[in-house]
Parts: C-alpha cells; structure tokens; sequence
C-alpha cells in the first residue's frame, strides 16, 4: 500500500475557492482543517485583499487559511500573507521564487506527461507539502478533472495534497489509491463557481471520514 504521509491515519482536508462569509462559517463548522482562498485574478473564485480579509478573519485557530497564487507580483503575496498562515503557488514559479514567500508554502504541479515527481520534490526542497492537480495546457488549476493516481510513486520526499476532481463520489476511492497527507477540493463540494454547498461539504468529510476508517 502506497503512503504518501498519512499521519495516524487520518486525511487532512482543504476546502478550497471559498468566496462568502456562509461558506467559511459552514466549513469551520464541518470540520476542514483548511481554506484556501484564491488570489488570482483569472478564477471565477478571486478574491481582491479587500474580501480576503474579511474572509479570513473569520476563521478560528487551528484552521489553516490558504492562499492561492498564479506567477504572482511578489508585492501582492506580501499584503496577501497578512491574512493567511500558508501560500500555495500554482503556477510557474521557481523554487527561488516560493523561498523568496513570506511565509511557509506549498508547491502545486499539474501532472504533464513526463513530469518527474521525485526531481520536482527535491527542486522544491522548502516546500511544505506538493499538491498534485490534473494538467490541462493553459489552465493553471481548478479543471474539475481526475488524473491518473498510479502516476504518483509510492515515495516521495514531501507529503503529498492530492487535487484534481475529487467529491463525495471518488474521494475514498482516491485515498485508498493514493494514500496522501492531504485532500484538496473545490468544485465537488459546490452548487456554482464559488458557492459552496453544505450538505456538499459535510458528505465529502463524511467520505474522507469513512475512508480513514
């Protein structure tokens, strides 16, 4: 069996793309360990500073607010991180650039063909984490697809945060695949872009939940 940092057997779970007050209050009350807010002005889930503070400063301790960067202006990760415990690049940034972050980061990486995992996990020495997300050529994330987790090697140097289409339908299915540290979603816990639903997120903690079991 795979492992990829499981942690006393428990999955931890990131909401991600939350874009209203309600929507941070339901996930806190639903039990997600984090929340990542988007920070790039081509998602249909951006947020300006402005929203992201008043997001964020409703989060409780212990819960970790995300934020999300594509190829950002270094400028604005530096107000941004004011507001958030843990930066996430998803884009072409160097592993100079994310050492350059004002605070502790993850790397995201789209599974291209020919992508060398364990070279990236090196490269990407200060990373806390990789999360690892489906590749479509000129989307930076959130495509809603799956990727084939038999790609991901039993071994990595960093825990693994797997992305990429998951819901209440396939997330189990994934963790017994993949085994990794951390789950990510967006879209299979929504009724719209940016719209979170509840009874979406608690049947997809309930699924990690049982999967752990």
């Amino acid at each position: 069996m795979p492992e990829h940092g499981t942690v006393l057997g428990r999955t931890r779970v990131k909401f991600c793309g939350l874009t209203r007050p309600g929507d941070v209050d339901a996930a806190v009350a639903t039990g997600a360990d984090a929340l990542g807010f988007v920070l790039w002005p081509g998602s249909k889930r951006a947020l300006d500073l402005e929203r992201l503070a008043a997001l964020a400063d409703r989060v409780p301790a212990f819960v970790t607010r995300v934020g999300l960067f594509v190829d950002p202006d270094p400028e604005l990760v530096a107000r941004a991180a004011a507001h958030l415990d843990l930066l996430q690049f998803h884009g072409e940034e160097s592993p100079d650039d994310c050492a350059a972050a004002p605070r502790p980061w993850i790397k995201a990486l789209r599974m291209r063909d020919g992508l060398d995992l364990a070279a990236a996990a090196r490269a990407y020495g200060g990373a806390r984490a990789l999360l690892l997300d489906a590749y479509r050529p000129g989307v930076p994330g959130g495509t809603g697809e799956t990727f084939d987790w038999s790609r991901i090697p039993a071994s990595l140097a960093k825990p693994v945060i797997l992305a990429g289409g998951l819901s209440a339908a396939n997330v189990a299915e994934a963790i017994a695949a993949v085994r990794p540290f951390a789950v990510d979603v967006s879209g299979g816990i929504e009724s719209a872009p940016g719209r979170k639903d509840a009874e979406r997120m608690a049947a997809f903690l309930r699924a990690v939940r049982q999967a752990d079991a």
